[in-house]
């Protein structure tokens, strides 16, 4: 059973702001997701060789933009379902990555709640998409 435990969360400010650095991170739209990724984590808080071969090579996080969506049930809702959407299907993308280890940012860009399905189809357009 996929699982998405804490070793996969992009939580370091500096990696976050190297993705949005100018000319460091890569980004590409899978629509209704921006997606934002660097190759290995420059701040040395890159995950072991043992917490890679057990949690996987990514380390991701979620972002849905309080502008568009005011209120923190809505917020999480969508991230829940991103969430969701991105364990099921991210066995796909670790045999993509192969060894490589990656840091994402999934950036929600629709202007309006959208269904499963649709969230859901972003994410595997995503993966399709992403640079191997």
């Amino acid at each position: 059973m996929p699982t998405f435990s804490k070793h996969e969360r992009l939580k370091s400010r500096k990696t976050i702001a190297q993705l949005f650095a100018v000319g460091k991170g890569n980004s590409f739209v899978a629509y209704p997701l921006r997606v934002l990724w660097l190759d290995a984590p420059t701040t040395g808080e890159a995950p072991s060789t043992q917490l890679a071969e057990r949690d996987g090579a990514a380390q991701i996080a979620i972002s849905v933009p309080k502008r568009a969506f005011k209120t923190a049930v809505a917020r999480n809702r969508i991230k829940r379902q991103i969430r969701e959407a991105y364990r099921l299907h991210k066995a796909g993308f670790y045999e993509k990555l192969a060894s490589r280890h990656v840091s994402l940012m999934l950036v929600y860009i629709a202007k309006e709640a959208l269904p499963y399905a649709e969230i859901e189809a972003g994410v595997k357009k995503m993966i399709r998409k992403f640079p191997s």
